[in-house]
């Protein structure tokens, strides 16, 4: 993953953190209220603990785990990480541009794609210029490789 893309996870694990206290202040308030077997607000309360001590578990295990990777060492001569590419679907005709990124950091609609998706695992490896058929859910769509950059 992108250095940035690291960031946001932390930034993200730190947010979730702050949101302990948040969520304790809840129980506690909801535990004041007596009786705990009929108290829907305390069911809530832990439920949402729950949740949440999930999801900061999930992002500590992403940010351990993490591997940064080294933009110095990338080269635009293939489609890999962190590459932008330009592609025409040759069947619609249509062209598309987009970067490849680890799995935290897609968003298509940023013109981030996950490289574990069947588009970027097709194109993972060619170069500019080349031909590269994507087997998606719905068939296989061949994609030329106009353009690759950093």
């Amino acid at each position: 993953m992108s250095q940035e893309g690291l960031d946001a996870l932390k930034k993200e694990l730190a947010e979730s953190i702050a949101q302990r206290p948040v969520i304790a202040a809840a129980i506690a308030e909801a535990r004041e209220k007596g009786d705990l077997s009929e108290n829907a607000e305390y069911e809530s309360a832990r439920e949402a603990q729950g949740l949440l001590e999930l999801k900061i578990a999930q992002l500590q295990e992403k940010v351990i785990n993490a591997k940064v990777l080294d933009n110095s060492q990338l080269t635009a001569d293939k489609v890999n990480m962190m590459t932008r590419v330009k592609v025409e679907n040759l069947a619609a005709h249509q062209i598309m541009e987009f970067t490849i990124v680890g799995e935290t950091e897609a968003d298509f609609a940023h013109g981030k794609l996950a490289a574990t998706t069947p588009i970027a695992k097709a194109l993972i490896g060619h170069s500019k210029g080349e031909v590269v058929d994507a087997k998606v859910p719905s068939g296989v769509i061949q994609f030329k490789i106009l353009d690759i950059s950093l």
